[in-house]
């Protein structure tokens, strides 16, 4: 994350702006990301490390970087398509502000079966 400010969106209600931090859009990004892949380590006796999040907010919308550990063997496009349209739809859902792009970077493969 860079920086403590970020896109600025019209209030509904009246003159006057609101400023989100760019770490409460990674926090938003960040359990949106859990929440895309908690099914997928359901039953499993060894899980990966929760999602990283980085963000940045180049004027008024958002783009996302989350890295990711993911069970072996899995899809890994639809889990990584899983977590973009989570993170996406959590964040303009949240704030109200569009995400330009969610970046998934797959860090590392966790082995090992069902418990």
């Amino acid at each position: 994350m860079t920086g403590h400010t970020a896109a600025a969106a019209r209030t509904g209600g009246g003159p006057g702006r609101l400023r989100i931090a760019e770490r409460v859009y990674a926090r938003i990004a960040r359990a949106a990301a859990r929440e895309a892949l908690a099914g997928v380590w359901a039953g499993r006796s060894v899980r990966g490390a929760p999602p990283r999040v980085s963000v940045s907010v180049p004027g008024s919308t958002v783009t996302v970087r989350v890295e990711v550990e993911l069970p072996f063997p899995a899809d890994l496009g639809a889990l990584a398509r899983g977590v973009r349209e989570r993170v996406a739809a959590q964040v303009l859902g949240l704030t109200g502000t569009r995400v330009s792009d969610v970046v998934v970077v797959v860090e590392k493969l966790i082995g090992g079966g069902a418990s």
